[in-house]
């Protein structure tokens, strides 16, 4: 029983490892490609409508309502200890460096994660990527890089809507349902927000979007056997995204503040 376990166990921790060189591997060829090689501008900017721009409805939806209801537990709270003129600093800190990059990368990563893995996958299960290699066209340079520039720039972006749309939906509930004095609200987050809290937040999101990006594609040009694999791939890119996320927002926010 025990030698079954160990031997389990051992194939997993092997797989793993392996799995991990070839990620590396095509991490670095990636990047060797968007060095040396021209961009598809072309291809890039129908990639940030596609991935960018489509995901900025329900970026703001999102923003909100987490605004809204964080405001509503800290509104709470502080006003029982006195310290309601403290609440637009707390909720524009949390919201700059933790909030709205968490929460705008789960949601392009659920979202746009989802889109490219399954997009790549359906085009190497149906052998479109062979027929580019066959046409002497790099399917890194022409399909992966363009979707990774896309979505390491656009992501920053959608999370400064995000800050902005979560902090006045913040507002919203800290002056109608808390009663908080507008002025004070805003005056708060003027005097406690600094400028590499905005900054770290952004930068967050840069590296939230390329690892996003990053293990999308290489699932989806990673695909095997038909639809099946497609459906597994896409659900595994979206929890390997996920999970990086939350591991590299910890060490982000550590060397960052």
């Amino acid at each position: 029983m025990i030698k079954e376990i160990a031997e389990y166990f051992g194939r997993r921790i092997i797989r793993f490892f392996e799995e991990l060189g070839v990620m590396t591997q095509f991490f670095f060829r990636t990047i060797w490609v968007m060095i040396t090689q021209p961009i598809h501008w072309r291809q890039t900017i129908v990639q940030m409508k596609e991935l960018g721009t489509n995901s900025f409805w329900i970026t703001i939806i999102t923003a909100m309502f987490v605004g809204m209801a964080f405001t509503l537990q800290v509104v709470r709270e502080f006003l029982k200890f006195g310290a309601g003129n403290m609440v637009g600093g707390i909720v524009g800190i949390a919201f700059w460096r933790e909030l709205g990059p968490m929460m705008t990368g789960v949601v392009v990563a659920g979202r746009v994660g989802a889109a490219v893995a399954a997009e790549l996958g359906t085009m190497k299960v149906t052998e479109q990527v062979e027929a580019l290699e066959s046409m002497s066209q790099d399917p890194i340079r022409f399909l992966v890089v363009p979707r990774l520039i896309a979505v390491t720039l656009m992501l920053p972006l959608l999370v400064g809507v995000a800050d902005v749309v979560g902090f006045f939906g913040g507002y919203v509930i800290a002056v109608g349902v808390g009663r908080i004095n507008p002025y004070l609200y805003l005056d708060s987050a003027s005097s406690m927000l600094r400028v590499g809290d905005i900054g770290g937040g952004l930068l967050k999101a840069g590296f939230f979007g390329f690892l996003i990006a990053m293990i999308s594609s290489y699932m989806g040009l990673h695909t095997r056997s038909g639809a099946k694999g497609v459906g597994e791939m896409t659900t595994r890119a979206v929890v390997v995204s996920l999970v990086v996320i939350f591991v590299v927002n910890y060490f982000l926010s550590s060397l960052l503040y």
